[in-house]
């Protein structure tokens, strides 16, 4: 079984490159592995918080398929920064078809306090 290629961009601008990303691993949990700025995940995957909140490259959004009731109920949370093509980095696994997968962390919420980052 091959590893999985994502390219995260945070908070700061920074582009991370992994090479080397296990089929299965959510992108919250790589961006947390990693020092991702704008990756918090403080709820640890549970989909009850959304500081793990991307933006997903338009050309990938359709594989990696639309929030679910419970994760736009998350995403709604974060109104003021949601965009089009947001997901929850805790709900979006990696697997074969994602192998390239671009993302971008998004802005913290308005409520969410800045010093967290």
């Amino acid at each position: 079984m091959r590893n999985l290629r994502v390219t995260m961009t945070d908070v700061d601008s920074v582009v991370h490159r992994f090479d080397d990303v296990e089929d299965g691993t959510s992108l919250m949990e790589l961006g947390r592995q990693n020092g991702v700025a704008g990756i918090l995940g403080d709820c640890g995957g549970g989909c009850a918080c959304a500081t793990c909140h991307v933006y997903v490259a338009q050309d990938w959004y359709g594989r990696t398929g639309e929030p679910d009731e419970i994760e736009y109920a998350m995403l709604d949370m974060v109104a003021d920064v949601m965009g089009p093509t947001s997901r929850l980095g805790c709900q979006v696994k990696m697997r074969p078809e994602l192998d390239g997968l671009e993302v971008t962390v998004a802005p913290a919420a308005s409520y969410w306090p800045a010093a967290s980052y």
